[in-house]
């Protein structure tokens, strides 16, 4: 693909981040979808709706990068099954999104291309926000158990 005396942008060296990334999205947007079925009430099942929806976004925006830097598309794989129960997904949700956020921080912070680091700052921010809606979930779990 590179000639002799070509190199490879210092880009490249994220696509196995890149395509992660695709497979945490492919991965949530499934789950969050068996989630939300789950869901106690007509507001989680809209708000989990709604995150979905942001990961199908990040999926595809990430999916087109992965696309121009390797002139391939991503085939997305699941991560892991999706938890079974509510409660479950909830608690998971919350950790991965946390996790996440580091993780896209990471990648901002390795990337040259300014798209790149625009995408990844914008996802963890939603990331985040998703990970603070989990986090009200399984509150709200809690005070409704007492």
């Amino acid at each position: 693909m590179f000639g002799p005396y070509m190199h490879a942008s210092p880009n490249m060296n994220l696509t196995p981040d890149i395509a992660k990334a695709i497979d945490g999205e492919y991965t949530a947007v499934l789950c969050y979808e068996q989630l939300a079925k789950m869901a106690p009430s007509e507001e989680a099942r809209k708000q989990i709706l709604e995150i979905r929806n942001d990961e199908i976004r990040h999926y595809q925006m990430f999916s087109k990068l992965y696309t121009s830097l390797t002139g391939r598309q991503h085939t997305p794989h699941l991560n892991e099954p999706c938890p079974g129960s509510y409660l479950e997904g909830v608690r998971s949700s919350f950790k991965d999104e946390q996790e996440t956020v580091d993780a896209y921080l990471d990648i901002f912070d390795r990337a040259h291309d300014p798209r790149i680091k625009h995408e990844f700052s914008r996802a963890a921010a939603d990331e985040q926000n998703h990970a603070v809606w989990f986090l009200y979930f399984l509150k709200e779990d809690a005070h409704e158990g007492k």
